[in-house]
């Protein structure tokens, strides 16, 4: 899993520009969308020369950037929209915690979109970021995926009011999409629970509570993922009050509104599953001192039904020259016969009390 040290991160300048991700050989291309209720006009691979003549500012545009090391395109937008630099800074810095800034008349977001990786047990993380300001909406993604390939064709195909609606609806659309990925991505662990469950009744090995624990880490990262997240969608609600910012149309205030419940919807069933992590871990560790107590009572057992018979040996072991029973003819069947009641007098005894 590729964790996002919030704290332990490398330390960069306020104003140093410089991609800290992984996809360090991702080439940066530009899309482009320029639409309105009767038209769509789509650019792919769209030059930074061709911006300027290309944006409609009767329409909506949405501006989507694959790959962030392309420095010269990173702070040439940032020019052509008046983005300071501080912003392209925290777009560039996959270590830094999801935020919402407002500046005039500019909105920035950053979210991190999670998804299992693959087959194995860890979670993978990609940084989007956002900055919305008159009617264009630019989204910043660390790689080329299919985060937003429905959006796209719902774009096309006019589906449903997004065509009808400005940036700020978009916005509300892809993160709507992206809040999606954190929904597959704990549906696949609570998957992976319900097996790490079943297998602590079946097997009580190590691997199980290393399994735990690795889901546990899991669910931990979600978790400080969403916090934040939860706590920007909130600032987004309060700028209705505010009537400071006015790219978000009034009416579309209560779209983000649910994109917050949705957050708290999300931190509830993850403290939800980190119980029942929980409680398969008590479950490990009951089972474990279960195997270990019925292991000390065969032992107990064992050891009780030879302490008389040691007890026997001993004596008839002494080496006294006058010994009663040395000279009696049966005293060797008579002694092995005594013992033999004594064993089985004793398990009689012990299974009667259901000590084994």
């Amino acid at each position: 899993m590729r964790k996002i040290k919030y704290k332990k991160g490398r330390r960069l300048q306020q104003f140093n520009l410089e991609y800290t991700g992984i996809h360090k050989r991702t080439d940066s291309e530009m899309q482009l969308f320029v639409y309105d209720q009767f038209h769509i006009t789509e650019y792919q691979q769209l030059n930074f020369s061709d911006l300027e003549n290309s944006i409609d500012v009767q329409k909506t545009n949405w501006i989507n950037v694959h790959g962030l090391n392309d420095l010269d395109l990173i702070k040439n937008m940032g020019r052509f929209f008046k983005v300071e630099d501080y912003m392209l800074a925290d777009i560039l810095n996959t270590n830094r915690r999801t935020k919402i800034e407002e500046q005039h008349d500019l909105l920035f977001f950053n979210i991190k979109s999670l998804l299992p990786a693959g087959d194995s047990e860890t979670i993978s993380a990609e940084q989007i970021s956002f900055l919305i300001k008159e009617g264009v909406l630019i989204s910043f993604q660390e790689k080329r995926s299919d985060f937003f390939t429905h959006i796209r064709d719902r774009l096309r195909a006019q589906s449903g009011i997004i065509r009808t609606k400005k940036a700020d609806f978009l916005l509300y659309v892809l993160l709507d999409a992206i809040m999606e990925n954190f929904y597959i991505t704990i549906e696949n662990e609570e998957d992976k629970i319900d097996e790490l469950i079943n297998l602590t009744k079946s097997n009580a090995g190590p691997i199980v509570l290393e399994r735990i624990e690795q889901h546990r880490d899991n669910f931990n990262f979600l978790k400080r993922a969403i916090t934040p997240l939860r706590d920007s969608l909130y600032d987004i609600k309060s700028m209705k009050d505010d009537n400071v910012f006015n790219a978000i149309e009034e009416d579309n205030f209560s779209f983000f509104a649910r994109l917050h419940q949705k957050s708290l919807e999300l931190l509830e069933q993850i403290e939800s599953d980190m119980s029942s992590l929980h409680s398969a871990s008590d479950f490990y560790f009951s089972a474990q001192n279960h195997n270990m107590n019925e292991i000390m009572k065969t032992l107990t057992v064992v050891s009780a039904i030879f302490i008389p018979l040691t007890f026997i040996v001993g004596v008839y072991g002494m080496n006294f020259e006058f010994m009663p029973e040395l000279k009696y003819e049966y005293g060797y069947y008579t002694v092995i016969g005594g013992m033999a009641l004594i064993v089985l007098g004793m398990l009689y005894y012990f299974k009667k009390r259901n000590w084994f």
